[in-house]
């Protein structure tokens, strides 16, 4: 067992300032001597640490030292057989699982709701995405888990696929039966990769769903800064003992940064100290204020805070109860409305809305009062907003129609047409809602007017609306002289 009460990378930081190190080197501030506003704006002590690789601080590109022991003690209190830390945010770590286990041509399962991080990885490396559908609860109008028997057509009709790819959790709580999915992966020859992006707690609460490493899982992206209080961007790779180390490495070094902040790093490190020793009690306190809220929220009225009365054992095999997911439809608002409201009206930043229902992000940085608030707002807004919602669209997922792989659409010969003019072509490019970032349409997919009433309808509430090349989403960008029905 390592010691967990250390910070390897913070010791040396310490110890750097201790010894008064003269820079001759980058970042060309030195220390915030030379930008005095930036100094003044995030501090002498942030300042003072923002430093390149030298010895005694080792190399994210080839840890041999204090980042080596970081990330081994991180390896150990997460379960896994290697930690990675990632300063790309955990978009770095999705793609360097997909890299690690696929090249061109090869296939992939994954459910379709996936996070654009994995489409793009696929439209540079060639991989060819096997979408399962997911079932979808149109009361809530959000995408569920992956089913097990869908899990298994695909593998019976892709048996030649290389790996299986699951969120764990969804956005909105959703977990699959990762046990399962994994036992059936590895069955057939196929790695298993989870985006556990929302489920770093799962690690540090008995009480939570099954983690990825638990299951068995090859490789698994944690967004330590989402849930587990390190700094935005900084992440985990997680890796299971039939990956190479150095293999891995090789990967992520490809398109990781050989100037790794020693701010991300040593967030990562602390986060995962603070967590291993305290990580139980931390979402102990996190639980009892999220059960709080729901039970405040649903006696409003209206609203739906959900939670695992969801659990059917197959596509909702589990919940994460952590989060606080409240369904706006029955207040005639779309989740967008009620986010843009408690945002412009109250000075409450929640997470995100979408069409049908908006995510408070709870965590050990929050106060009661702080729910109290959010509860107040909502019931205020309720009071002052309801309205008929008889007209509202529900879902936020279309099953979309694959003609042809990502990097083939995306790469292809197109042209520029009128949103409204798309009809029947194939999407050359994304077109989606973030956050969460989870693709309406990706490259190579058909645009069906189903597809073009959503992105007008999500546009008219508010939803912002990302990725393609016509930021104003008037046009769209599709493959020439291809139309499909």
């Amino acid at each position: 067992m390592l010691e967990q009460s250390r910070a390897p990378i913070l010791e040396a930081l310490e110890k750097m300032k201790r010894d008064r190190l003269v820079p001759f080197d980058v970042p060309g501030h030195k220390h915030g001597k030379g930008n005095p506003d930036l100094t003044e704006f995030l501090g002498e002590k942030c300042l003072s640490v923002d430093v390149n690789s030298m010895k005694m601080l080792d190399n994210l590109c080839h840890p041999v030292s204090v980042i080596k022991e970081a990330e081994e003690l991180a390896a150990e209190a997460f379960g896994a057989a290697h930690a990675f830390f990632m300063v790309g945010g955990t978009t770095s770590a999705v793609q360097s699982m997909v890299l690690s286990v696929c090249k061109r041509g090869d296939k992939i399962i994954l459910p379709r709701n996936v996070h654009r991080s994995v489409i793009n990885i696929m439209i540079l490396c060639g991989a060819i995405p096997v979408y399962v559908n997911p079932d979808m609860d149109h009361r809530l109008g959000i995408a569920l888990g992956m089913k097990l028997g869908d899990v298994e057509k695909a593998i019976a009709q892709n048996p030649d696929a290389k790996a299986i790819l699951v969120n764990n959790p969804t956005y909105y709580g959703i977990c699959s039966n990762l046990k399962a999915i994994t036992d059936l992966a590895h069955a057939h020859g196929m790695k298993m990769l989870v985006d556990e992006a929302h489920g770093t707690q799962f690690y540090f609460d008995k009480d939570l769903p099954m983690t990825a490493m638990e299951a068995g899982a090859d490789m698994a992206a944690v967004s330590m800064h989402k849930s587990g209080g390190s700094l935005t961007q900084s992440s985990l790779l997680l890796t299971g003992p039939d990956m190479s180390e150095g293999y891995v490495r090789q990967i992520i070094n490809i398109t990781q940064t050989t100037s790794g902040s020693y701010l991300l790093m040593s967030s990562l490190d602390i986060s995962r100290r603070n967590l291993a020793l305290r990580g139980q009690e931390i979402f102990d306190r996190v639980k009892e204020m999220v059960e709080y809220a729901r039970k405040e929220i649903n006696q409003i009225g209206d609203y739906y805070a959900y939670s695992s009365e969801l659990v059917n054992g197959d596509s909702i095999y589990a919940f994460d109860i952590t989060k606080l997911s409240v369904n706006t439809l029955s207040v005639g608002l779309a989740g967008i409305e009620v986010y843009d409201l408690l945002r412009d009206e109250y000075d409450i930043q929640t997470e995100f809305g979408d069409l049908g229902n908006i995510l408070a992000y709870v965590s050990v940085g929050d106060r009661p009062r702080d729910i109290e608030r959010l509860v107040s707002a909502l019931a205020e807004i309720r009071r002052l907003y309801k309205r008929d919602g008889s007209a509202l669209m529900t879902s936020e997922y279309i099953n979309p129609r694959v003609i042809f792989s990502p990097q083939d659409a995306f790469y292809g010969e197109k042209q520029s047409l009128p949103l409204a003019a798309c009809e029947n072509m194939v999407c050359a490019e994304f077109v989606m809602c973030y956050p969460p970032g989870i693709p309406i349409l990706a490259p190579g997919e058909l645009i069906t007017r189903e597809i073009i009433d959503y992105i007008v309808y999500a546009k008219e509430k508010g939803c912002s609306m990302t990725g393609p090349e016509d930021m104003r989403l008037e046009r769209l960008n599709v493959m020439r002289g291809i139309r499909s029905k």
